[in-house]
């Protein structure tokens, strides 16, 4: 009987075994995001990143990444019978792909510090989204912020294949132009919504028939289809050839949480920088690594309005 009572008392006042994704927020401060969560986190960007939903992905384990890209295709020719065929090789190119590191920070009530890890990071796990996409796609797209020696914007100039004028029925055609004298054809446009008035009077007189080139239903523009970037300015408008564009995620996200950080990129209502501790505030910064690469300048054009 005292055995049993011994080994009750034991069990009543055992140490709970410390597991992670159960732990208080406060018991772990720093390290990488919950698998689950990192992948609802990296599902949700992917998602909604323009460059993420147009570009192709390759598959990274580090910073950096050499891959064969595949730039020409072998030729095939006429032949007599009993002649022997010629030959051609497929022209590959080897390229490499740099990864860069990308943080957000996100504020919340010192009270989330009692929240456990699994339900943090379930209510932050939108906010991180948002801010990583709007990042990617200012950075890789409008060359806005940008750690990358590449962006579209920047390969537009580079080629010349800025068309400028209103949004209309023939300057949209003339945008498809630029990208055909290089020998690339579009498979997809970026615009925003911002240019949907102007692009549902892109119309032109075909005899007895007005034909519209946006198809509003659809989202499409010419029959290609149209994603809608916020950031975009209203009649810029652009088109690619997005099989030229590639990115990675090599490894998964980090975060660290402090409480008495002084932010100086974040202010308060009288353009003050946030002091955490005089607010009782933390603050979370959250890390991911993202390559990107453009292979060729030629493969994208844009319209933009005259000056």
């Amino acid at each position: 009987m005292k055995k049993n009572l011994m080994k009750m008392d034991l069990q009543t006042f055992a140490v709970p075994q410390f597991t992670p994704d159960h732990a208080k927020l406060y018991e772990a401060m720093d390290g990488t995001i919950p698998k689950k969560y990192n992948q609802l986190i990296l599902k949700e960007v992917l998602e909604n990143s323009k460059m993420m939903q147009l570009g192709k992905y390759e598959e990274m384990d580090g910073k950096e990444k050499e891959f064969q890209y595949f730039a020409e295709g072998p030729g095939a020719y006429w032949v007599n019978e009993a002649e022997k065929i010629k030959t051609s090789t497929a022209k590959w190119l080897t390229v490499k792909m740099e990864a860069k590191k990308l943080g957000v920070i996100v504020l919340a009530s010192r009270e989330y510090l009692q929240y456990e890890r699994d339900r943090f990071f379930e209510e932050m796990r939108p906010k991180i989204a948002e801010a990583f996409y709007k990042k990617i796609d200012a950075a890789t797209i409008l060359n806005k912020e940008n750690p990358f020696n590449q962006s579209i914007e920047q390969s537009i100039v580079t080629a010349g294949n800025e068309v400028k004028g209103d949004l209309d029925y023939d300057t949209i055609l003339v945008l498809q132009d630029k990208l055909e004298e290089n020998d690339f054809e579009a498979n997809a446009f970026i615009s925003t919504r911002k240019n949907r008035k102007s692009l549902r009077e892109a119309a032109k007189q075909i005899g007895n028939v007005t034909e519209f080139i946006y198809d509003r239903g659809a989202n499409k523009l010419d029959g290609l289809p149209v994603v809608d970037l916020k950031a975009v300015e209203a009649g810029n408008l652009y088109a690619g050839d997005f099989d030229h564009m590639f990115y990675g995620i090599p490894f998964d996200m980090s975060y660290k949480i402090s409480e008495e950080a002084q932010l100086s990129t974040i202010v308060d209502e009288n353009n003050e920088p946030i002091n955490l501790f005089e607010r009782e505030m933390v603050a979370m910064r959250v890390t991911m690594d993202i390559g990107f690469m453009l292979v060729k300048d030629g493969a994208f054009a844009k319209i933009a309005p005259k000056p």
